[in-house]
């Protein structure tokens, strides 16, 4: 099966009118760290798009850079037992969400509506900073912006530690 590319998704923010552009880097932007790194922001404002299978159904959550995800937190909200909190195996991240790990974006997946959690701690930033389809393509957006887009509902996932 063919990954999307940043392409689909530029189509997709160019059909909601945000007037936001993919900005692609010479070095990989695959990790939150890299990605800072190459668009000079705080580490928190990086959106980590990560895909999960929860009970055998997909679930984009939308995190922060800084943050990791509790995996427990994601059973309790999802009234499953631990176990069955799972992320996503390359595979599936190509047939399901249509990426490769590293370039999920937070809009613009292979399968439509799907559940979306941005945790909380993405609310420390108003401008914010998701991947775009590749492992080398960033695109700014506010934080609102990214809430209605994605239509994510926000929780409370990060660890903490």
């Amino acid at each position: 099966m063919d990954e999307l590319t940043p392409k689909d998704v530029q189509a997709a923010l160019d059909a909601l009118n945000l007037g936001i552009q993919i900005r692609f880097f010479a070095n990989s932007t695959a990790t939150s760290q890299q990605a800072a790194d190459n668009i000079g922001c705080e580490l928190g404002q990086i959106v980590k798009s990560l895909a999960f299978m929860i009970d055998g159904q997909p679930v984009i959550i939308l995190a922060s850079g800084d943050q990791r995800v509790d995996d427990k937190k994601l059973a309790t909200l999802f009234a499953v037992g631990r176990k069955k909190v799972r992320v996503a195996s390359p595979e599936q991240c190509v047939e399901i969400y249509g990426y490769a790990p590293g370039g999920v974006p937070p809009l613009a997946h292979r399968t439509p509506n799907l559940p979306i959690y941005i945790d909380d701690s993405l609310q420390r930033y108003e401008q914010v900073y998701a991947a775009g389809g590749a492992h080398n393509a960033i695109f700014p957006i506010k934080l609102d912006q990214l809430a209605q887009v994605t239509g994510g509902q926000f929780a409370d996932v990060a660890r903490q530690d």
